[in-house]
C-alpha cells in the first residue's frame, strides 16, 4: 500500500467564500431566445411574472449584470455549510490504475444533503422581503422540497410542496425530512388541484412527473395573492444562485494547483450543472483555460442528447411561459428511474443555448452504469452518492480510464451535488441485481413531441 501522504481536501476559510453570485449572460457571445407569453406569443414581460415571482428575482431572471451581490442575510445562512470542500479522489484514482486526476466538490455537507439550499435560501430571502405568505413548489427525489421547506422554515414561511408520485412513493423519507422541516406535501398528481384531478384520470400519469408537479404548485400560487411559486432548476435565477458552487472550485483548484481538462456535472433542469460549469465558461471564454464541458444525462430521460430545440412548456397542463430549451415534450412521462431529480422532460434554456452554440457535450448514462460507478465511488471514496450525482461519476470514471489507455493529461471535475442516505432502496436493487435499463424507443420520443406548441419563427 503506498504511504505518501497527499493532500485530498482543499477547504477555503469563510473569508474567502464568494460574495457575489456569476451571471453568465453578460459573457455570451449572443443571448437565448426570450421565454414567450403563451398567449400573445411574444416575449414575458416582469409583469406577467409578478403573479409567481417577487420583483428582486425577476429583475435576476432578465438581468445581463455580470455579478450580483449576495444579500448579507443570504450570507449568514450560507455560512452554515459554506464554503463547501473540494476533494482530490485518490483513491478512486488507484483502483482504476488511472493516470488521470479526480476532483469533486461536495455539495452534500447541506443542512438539506444536496445543493439545493444554495438558491432555496435566497428565493425564499426575497419572497419573504417582499411580503409573500407561503411558497409552493414542485419536487422529485426530494432533494429540492427539502431545501425549500428548510428556507422557509428560517424566514417563516408556509411550504407546501407536490412530489412526484414515484418519488413519494419509493423515497418516503425524504418525504419525512420535508415534513420535519414544516412543509405540507401531497404526492403528484394529487386531488388537491384542478390540474391534478384531471392528469389523474389518465392512468398512465400515476407515477408523475415533474411537470405534472409543477402545474399542480403553480396552479395554486397563481391564485392565492399571498402565495408565491419557487423553482429548484430552469431558469436564469436560479442557476445564477448555484454558481457559488464553481466560484468557490476555481479557488480550490488554484490551492491544488491544478487546471481541469474535463468538468462533468449531471444535468435534469441544469441547476447544479451551470453552478459548477459556468464560472469556468466564463475562464474559457477570456481564454484562461479551454476545459471541455461535458452534461452527463439519464439514458431515459435524455432531453439534450435525444429531444428537440424547441418552444415548450415548462410544465404538463401547459401553464408556464414557452420557453426556447431542448425538449422531449411536455407530455412526455419518464420511466420512473431513481434519479427522481433528473426526471424532467426539459433542460434549462441557458444551458440549451449553449449546447446549441457548441460551447458544452452532452452524453446519456444508463442507470446500472450510474450505480456501477456509486459503488466503486462509495467503497473507495467512503461518500454514498445520491442517484443524480452517479451519472457524472460514470463519465468521469469513462473519461479516466481513456486517459489510461491514451495516457494524454487528464484534469477531471465533477460536482458530487449531493449524498444518497435516503436512497438506499435504490442500492439495494442495484446490489440485488433486480435493476434494468429502460429501452427508449424514438416511437415514445416522436408520441410525446407530437404536442409541442406551434410557435411561428422559432
Amino acid at each position: 500500500m503506498d504511504d505518501t501522504v497527499r493532500q485530498h481536501k482543499y477547504v477555503l476559510t469563510e473569508d474567502q467564500m464568494p460574495t457575489t453570485w456569476y451571471n453568465i449572460m453578460a459573457d455570451l457571445p449572443s443571448p437565448p431566445p426570450p421565454p414567450l407569453h403563451p398567449g400573445r406569443m411574444d416575449p414575458v414581460g416582469p409583469d406577467d411574472l409578478a403573479p409567481l415571482f417577487p420583483m428582486d428575482l425577476i429583475m435576476q431572471e432578465v438581468s445581463a449584470e455580470r455579478y450580483i451581490d449576495i444579500p448579507g442575510g443570504v450570507l449568514d445562512v450560507y455560512r452554515q455549510w459554506r464554503p463547501s470542500p473540494l476533494f482530490r479522489a485518490h483513491n478512486l484514482e488507484r483502483a482504476l490504475g488511472t493516470p488521470a486526476r479526480i476532483y469533486y466538490k461536495y455539495e452534500g455537507v447541506s443542512p438539506a444533503g444536496s445543493h439545493k439550499p444554495n438558491t432555496s435560501v435566497p428565493q425564499a430571502y426575497y419572497n419573504k422581503k417582499e411580503g409573500t405568505k407561503k411558497l409552493t413548489t414542485e419536487t422529485g427525489a426530494g432533494q429540492w422540497g427539502t431545501a425549500l421547506s428548510y428556507a422557509c422554515a428560517l424566514f417563516g414561511l408556509e411550504c407546501e410542496v407536490w412530489q412526484v408520485g414515484a418519488s413519494y412513493d419509493a423515497k418516503p423519507y425524504r418525504r419525512l425530512m420535508i415534513e420535519t422541516f414544516g412543509a405540507k406535501v401531497h404526492r403528484s398528481p394529487s386531488e388537491v388541484t384542478a390540474s391534478g384531478r384531471a392528469f389523474l384520470a389518465d392512468p398512465k400519469n400515476y407515477s408523475g412527473s415533474l411537470g405534472i408537479a409543477i402545474s399542480e404548485a403553480v396552479e395554486v400560487a397563481a391564485t392565492d395573492p399571498d402565495t408565491r411559486y419557487a423553482l429548484g432548476s430552469v431558469l436564469n435565477h436560479v442557476l445564477l444562485h448555484q454558481t457559488i458552487i464553481g466560484q468557490e472550485a476555481l479557488l480550490q483548484l488554484a490551492m491544488a494547483g491544478d487546471t481541469p481538462t474535463l468538468i462533468v456535472g449531471c444535468t435534469g433542469g441544469g441547476s447544479n450543472f451551470a453552478g459548477l460549469s459556468f464560472p469556468f465558461i466564463r475562464e474559457k471564454l477570456a481564454g484562461k483555460m479551454s476545459p471541455r464541458i461535458l452534461a452527463a444525462e439519464p439514458a431515459s430521460c435524455p432531453s439534450l442528447t435525444r429531444g428537440v430545440y424547441a418552444y415548450d412548456f415548462g410544465d404538463t397542463a401547459g401553464m408556464t411561459p414557452l420557453m426556447k430549451m431542448h425538449t422531449l415534450g411536455h407530455d412526455f412521462i419518464p420511466d420512473p428511474i431513481h434519479a427522481g431529480g433528473l426526471r424532467y422532460h426539459g433542460m434549462a434554456p441557458l444551458i440549451s443555448h449553449l449546447y446549441e452554440t457548441g460551447m458544452m457535450d452532452a452524453e446519456s448514462v444508463p442507470q446500472t452504469e450510474c450505480f456501477a460507478a456509486a459503488v466503486q465511488f462509495a467503497r473507495t471514496e467512503g461518500i454514498v452518492p445520491a442517484p443524480e450525482p452517479t451519472h457524472a461519476i460514470a463519465l468521469a470514471i469513462r473519461e479516466a480510464l481513456k486517459a489510461k489507455e491514451t495516457g494524454e493529461e487528464t484534469v477531471i471535475l465533477t460536482a458530487l451535488c449531493g449524498h444518497g442516505h435516503f436512497d438506499l432502496a435504490a442500492y439495494d436493487q442495484y446490489l440485488r441485481g433486480e435493476m434494468v435499463d429502460e429501452n427508449f424507443t424514438e416511437e415514445r420520443l416522436q408520441a410525446a413531441l407530437a404536442t409541442l406548441p406551434q410557435v411561428a419563427n422559432a
